[in-house]
């Protein structure tokens, strides 16, 4: 009986339609997203207050404030581009590029303050990251696209 259920709640889940990005277009961002917005930059501001004009602190912060601000914005832009737009191809670098910073930017942080053994982890996980990241994004795609011929 249960399976019958979930199998009617999955027909009814395919039923609904996705938004394209053209419907996507000049479109509001959604409430949840100006209150992210909101809680990010309130946050930031409250650590640049609390580092008591430590310089180091206030640049890491404006510059994880900025990367993440501008890594949203290009994946607004991503989610808006038709996807035979050649531009596509051009924002999916800068996402990844911008990705690979934050997570530089983190794993220094973080490394900075552990023992010599866990600052290797540390980065070899911030490596294993930025190289699945390219992996998922330029190489998957381009090999899956090779094996699934395309359809009259």
């Amino acid at each position: 009986m249960a399976s019958k259920q979930q199998k009617q709640f999955l027909d009814n889940e395919a039923m609904i339609e996705q938004p394209t990005p053209k419907d996507r277009e000049g479109a509001w961002p959604s409430l949840l997203t100006i209150i992210g917005f909101a809680f990010l930059t309130f946050n930031s501001f409250m650590a640049v207050y609390r580092s008591n004009g430590d310089v180091g602190a206030i640049s890491f912060v404006a510059f994880s404030y900025s990367v993440l601000v501008l890594l949203f914005y290009c994946l607004r832009r991503f989610e808006t581009t038709p996807p035979e737009s050649p531009s596509r191809d051009r924002i999916k670098m800068v996402v990844w590029l911008l990705t690979t910073l934050l997570t530089a930017a983190f794993s220094y942080k973080v490394a900075a303050i552990m023992p010599l053994p866990v600052q290797v982890l540390v980065w070899a996980m911030a490596g294993a990251t930025v190289l699945g990241g390219f992996y998922a994004f330029f190489i998957h795609q381009e090999k899956a696209a090779q094996l699934d011929p395309p359809k009259p």
